[in-house]
């Protein structure tokens, strides 16, 4: 068997303790089969075991990877295509089905897809799963449940409780390996080989009570822990061992657990129930405390839940923010038993209340930190949320009276859906939350402007339209001035992308002219200025739009923007390329491509690539030709990257320009076999690597070396700019 590492992966934080029978023949099934359902109760290991078959591999690996969707984490049916399709990094950003976008990516490519955790949501995980294994013949998928998904051609593979008899029981294993982990020293001997024996057998070895006692090691020895769960089972049966069913002993274990921690760890427990995937301390504060819980006492308490295998504390992992916070997750076993007492307590409602809150607030500020130095950082920590802001948007799409508050949550995070590549899911929940009221308020405005905006972007001008009319007029009739600068700016947009030149610099200007007058200055409007300079360049007016693109490079320098930054690099290396300065655009186009492929962005990626392949057919500095063939690889690459975002070049005749000169260069210097070849070459390419072979670039300065390096600066405003006084706007 060879290990596969291509893929998301997770790595192992604790020891595989046996399953070798199950593991060799989920392997074997992988083998022969395309689906195959591990299917058994909570706790009983489907996830660890389904996960170390998945990295074992076959004879055969995949060659696209190993890829894991939590669909555990998802609670909307609707939403369980985007969260597969975002485990594959299938940047959601058309106006089509999702499912056809997430086909696509996988009609040509071979790769196993582990579905962790669908018996929530089966029937939507078993449409889901027959339509891409009916699409995609090198698709296979793993998936976890607690219940099979009852289609054609699965295989089911049943997980039982791990042994407890024999010489060296599996159960007895992992208990002496977990407990070692909480009591350092703890070892299986002969003084207690028959308590522990006595203890996996009582827990029926089922791997998550076997934890959970475990984790009591600290303050009770084995003997007592075995003594107080007979008495538990006792009540629970009225002495009769034999009558208990497996499943209830899970049930009974958790149960005891639960009563041996103190009042105000079970009300923590039961608190921190509301959090959907991952959390951090601050979150856990401000969201749990109060009524009986002050926010200062929740670290010592989480930690002791950490103590007691209650809660998990995530590893860390490679990230852009070596300050990022701790964080934690309960297992979904553990997460039902805490919700059970919330929603007995009739806590329920408040704590969503409370947690609909820090993430608005997170959203809010998110917002804020967008323009700044930390975009980066911001990107990753609204993305870490994702879960969390999906349980706050259900809770103001469900709750009766929050519809203004699930208007302006969904608005807020514009930044989130348009800059880090969340079209389509944003559109979806922009799209409910319209439906909800019609009240003219201004967070319906900014939900009206938000989703226009998007739709434009996808190429959808019939829905994004008649959206920014109706902000517009209802800006003019409430007089909100920044929902009137919005609309007019986002109707500049529309008419950029519709090839209304004239009209797209008239309402671009009117816009700036209204942030201006409100002291507006964030993203939004940076990007106002880019588009107005890229308009009047598409016009000719190559002076006029470098005057622009420098005042958006001067203001990102000053506030540390980099994904406005990049646009504004877009435009800037295609004005250079116009003017004949080669060096300058490839720099320019290069830093363009990486700074939005760290966003995901792909807008802004795949206009960065189509620029790199044009540069490609131009003469390098030396006079050596244009390599053309790496041209039209790299414009098959981003023919595949538009299928993902909507039309391409936005069905825009002037951004198409530039593409149609590229092209025509490619088909007049190679055969049309050789076109075709170099075209298909570059589709089979995934995200990453077309990302990887455009800034490494097949010709020109800097092939192979330090790929989109800096331009030097600094960059010289022209003067006599077309547009009035850009550097007030």
């Amino acid at each position: 068997m060879t290990s596969n590492t291509t893929g998301n992966l997770p790595a192992e934080t604790t020891g595989f303790v046996g399953r070798s029978v199950e593991l060799t023949r989920a392997v074997r099934m992988l083998t022969t089969s395309r689906l195959v359902t591990v299917v058994g109760p909570g706790g009983v290991g489907k996830s660890r075991l389904a996960l170390r078959a998945a990295a074992t591999g076959t004879a055969e690996p995949p060659r696209d990877g190993t890829w894991v969707v939590e669909c555990s984490l998802v609670r909307d049916p609707e939403l369980l295509v985007h969260a597969v399709a975002e485990a594959l990094r299938v940047t959601d950003g058309t106006a089509r089905p999702p499912v056809d976008i997430l086909i696509t990516h996988l009609r040509e490519r071979s790769l196993l897809l582990v579905l962790d955790g669908c018996e929530h949501l089966v029937d939507r995980c078993a449409a889901l799963v027959g339509r891409l294994l009916a699409e995609a013949p090198g698709l296979r998928i793993l998936a976890t449940s607690r219940q099979p998904l009852g289609i054609g051609g699965e295989y089911l593979l049943q997980v039982p409780p791990l042994p407890t008899e024999g010489p060296e029981p599996e159960a007895v294993q992992l208990f002496v390996q977990r407990a070692a982990a909480v009591a350092p020293g703890f070892a299986l001997t002969d003084a207690n080989r028959q308590a522990v024996t006595a203890l996996c057998h009582r827990l029926d070895g089922i791997p998550l009570a076997l934890e959970l006692a475990a984790g009591r090691l600290r303050v009770l020895g084995v003997e007592q822990i075995t003594e107080r769960l007979n008495d538990r089972f006792r009540v629970l049966t009225g002495g009769s061992r034999t009558a208990l069913p497996r499943h209830q002993t899970l049930r009974t274990a958790i149960g005891w657990s639960h009563e041996l921690c103190t009042p105000a760890e079970r009300l923590l427990w039961a608190r921190i129930s509301v959090f959907a995937g991952g959390f951090d301390l601050d979150a856990a504060e401000y969201v749990c405390a109060g009524d009986g819980l002050r926010a200062d006492e929740v670290l010592d308490l989480l930690s002791e839940l950490v103590a007691k295998s209650i809660v998990l504390r995530e590893e860390d992992a490679p990230d852009r923010d070596p300050s990022r916070a701790a964080r934690y997750r309960m297992l979904d076993t553990l997460r039902e038993y805490g919700a059970r007492w919330l929603r007995d307590a009739g806590a329920e409602p408040l704590l969503r209340r409370r947690h609909r809150d820090w993430y608005l607030g997170l959203a809010t500020w998110g917002e804020i930190e967008w323009f700044s130095a930390r975009q980066v950082q911001t990107s990753d920590r609204t993305h870490l949320a994702q879960a969390n802001l999906r349980a706050a948007l259900d809770y103001c799409l469900s709750e009766p009276g929050e519809e203004q508050i699930a208007q302006y949550l969904t608005g807020t995070l514009w930044y989130f859906w348009v800059g880090c590549g969340h079209l389509g899911e944003g559109r979806h929940w922009l799209e409910r939350a319209l439906a909800l009221s019609d009240e003219p308020t201004e967070a319906r405005a900014k939900a009206l402007w938000v989703t226009g905006y998007m739709a434009t972007l996808q190429g959808d001008l019939g829905a994004a339209r008649p959206l920014l009319e109706e902000c517009h007029r209802q800006a003019l009739e409430t007089g909100d001035d920044r929902a009137l600068a919005y609309a007019v700016h986002r109707q500049g947009c529309a008419a950029l992308i519709g090839d209304e030149l004239p009209r797209a610099v008239e309402l671009f200007e009117e816009a700036l002219w209204h942030y201006e007058k409100l002291g507006e200055l964030n993203s939004n409007v940076v990007m106002a200025m880019f588009e107005l300079g890229l308009a009047m360049t598409f016009q000719g007016d190559t002076r006029g739009g470098e005057a622009w693109m420098a005042k958006v490079m001067d203001v990102c320098e000053e506030f540390g923007e980099q994904w406005a930054h990049a646009y504004g690099l877009f435009a800037s290396a295609y004005s250079e390329w116009l003017l004949g300065d080669l060096r300058t655009a490839r720099a320019r186009a290069r830093k363009c491509l990486r700074i939005n492929h760290t966003f995901r962005d792909l807008v802004g990626v795949v206009l960065g690539m189509e620029m790199l392949a044009l540069l490609a057919t131009e003469p390098d500095e030396e006079g050596a030709p244009g390599d053309l063939a790496e041209a039209r690889l790299l414009q098959g690459a981003a023919n595949g990257i538009w299928r993902k975002v909507g039309v391409p070049l936005f069905g825009s005749r002037s951004f198409n320009a530039a593409h149609e000169v590229c092209e025509a260069r490619v088909l007049d210097a190679l055969s049309e076999e050789e076109s075709a070849e170099s075209f298909r070459l570059g589709t089979l390419l995934d995200l990453d690597a077309a990302v990887e072979r455009a800034l490494r670039g097949g010709s020109g300065p800097g092939a192979g070396g330090s790929p989109g390096g800096e331009a030097p600066g600094p960059w010289p405003l022209p003067t006599a700019p077309r547009s009035p006084a850009p550097a007030d706007a």
